[in-house]
């Protein structure tokens, strides 16, 4: 069994030939396939960073597998202290398998997987279970089918016949019909796409009951049509009523098959890795999150909206520097909230006033504010225990000559309790009367 190595983000990995190291053999292909992931940025570091006798993880978590190892890389969550790395390890695990499920808009259920399943499975395998799980389940109700429309040449009229094709074809042999005719059947788009996943995380699972869990979904589908990933028709499935169980399954398959994060595939037998920028992840988990805190409320939320341009050329007219806050939320036809988020730590000390807020993301709030005339804006961060106290509004500003305010605030990720009523009440009820309201 190949070994496996586990780091979080910004931690390091040392390489050589003595104990406690992986070898400079294995280091050196991890880097080579981390390179060709779209996240390695224009020097290659951007997912894994070559040092002189270690390896760093940035911020990029996953999974790389290579031929030789695997090296899996988990968000920077603080989890108690007091737990052993194993435990923290599983506990993360359950963590970004939780935002994951809440970013893609699918229901995951983890009750089948052990604490043990937990340590000592990476997040790759974890994912692979689950889907497994979830497919065989759901195979119990029957595979999808669908009429697809056929025309063939038969001795017997089938369906309607094709006259322009029945007296050009076959005008001298009537004995052969030309027939238009539907088939129900299950060679269609989502069968070929789930046996696509199916086939693709057989080839890179590593876990003995993963893969044959695989291999008996595989005959399954046996009668599919086989179409590379490349080539997969997605635009031909459509989820209704009567394919609605395959909801889920269908955007697993697209996590693993269509690089909605980002799944690289190595060229020349390099490996291969399911890798996810904890930025956007964190940035579309929140604003899912804020999305259910005020359903039903008389605000409307906007993600990744607004677009408007920060500058007009006085050439040509033409607008430049388009903007797109991470999530604006409305109250009747105005913006009254702006919220950006920001996958890194503020600081706590008391002897910076700035909390390690990056100057260039307070003149990025300050644009909004002119833009969308905005009197609320906040700069969302993750919590954490240095951080100390509560999650919430940690810090509140206002920019000198005007009544709009910017805040920093965090929201604790490590803790899924009760988190969409918690987010709602750091940062929308901020009065007594707000809180009554809902």
């Amino acid at each position: 069994m190949k070994p496996s190595y586990t780091l979080r983000e910004w931690e390091t990995l040392p390489h050589g030939d003595v104990e406690g190291c992986i070898s400079p053999h294995m280091a050196s292909r991890l880097v080579a396939l981390a390179k060709t992931s779209p996240f390695a940025g224009r020097g290659g570091n951007g997912v894994l960073e070559d040092r002189r006798h270690e390896l760093r993880a940035r911020g990029v978590v996953g999974v790389l597998a290579t031929q030789d190892c695997n090296l899996e890389i988990l968000p920077k969550i603080d989890i108690a202290l007091g737990e052993g790395a194993e435990r923290q390890n599983a506990a993360i695990r359950k963590r970004l398998v939780h935002m994951l499920a809440v970013a893609l808009d699918l229901k995951i259920e983890t009750g089948r997987i052990t604490e043990l399943d937990w340590q000592r499975e990476t997040l790759l395998e974890i994912l692979i279970r689950i889907f497994c799980d979830k497919l065989t389940e759901t195979l119990r109700r029957g595979i999808p089918r669908r009429y697809l429309g056929h025309e063939d040449d038969l001795s017997t009229l089938r369906g309607t016949l094709n006259v322009p094709r029945q007296f050009t074809r076959h005008a001298a042999n009537p004995a052969r019909l030309a027939c238009r005719f539907d088939d129900l059947s299950e060679d269609i788009a989502l069968n070929r796409i789930t046996k696509a996943a199916v086939s693709h995380l057989f080839k890179i699972s590593r876990n003995a009951t993963n893969q044959q869990r695989l291999r008996e979904l595989a005959f399954v589908y046996a009668d599919i049509t086989d179409v590379p990933a490349p080539a997969l028709n997605w635009a031909e499935v459509v989820i209704d009523r009567t394919n609605r169980a395959w909801q889920d399954l269908f955007g697993m398959a697209q996590l693993f098959l269509r690089n909605q994060y980002q799944t690289t595939s190595g060229g020349s037998g390099q490996g291969s890795a399911l890798l996810f920028e904890m930025s956007a992840l964190f940035e579309e988990y929140v604003g899912r999150l804020v999305l259910r805190a005020l359903a039903g409320t008389e605000f409307r939320v906007t993600l990744q909206g607004g677009r408007l341009f920060c500058l007009t050329s006085l050439e040509d007219a033409r607008a430049v520097f388009q903007t797109r806050p991470d999530i604006l939320i409305w109250r009747a036809g105005q913006v009254t909230h702006v919220i950006d988020t920001k996958w890194k730590r503020i600081s706590s000390r008391i002897d910076d006033p700035k909390q390690g807020v990056s100057q260039g993301d307070v003149y990025q709030m300050m644009a909004y504010a002119h833009l969308y005339k905005a009197p609320r804006l906040t700069l969302l961060y993750p919590h954490y225990e240095g951080l100390g106290g509560n999650e919430g509004i940690q810090a509140k500003f206002q920019i000198t000559g005007q009544q709009t305010v910017i805040e920093t605030a965090s929201v604790d990720v490590a803790n899924g309790k009760d988190l969409v009523a918690r987010l709602r009440n750091a940062l929308f009820l901020t009065t007594t009367e707000e809180r009554l309201a809902f």
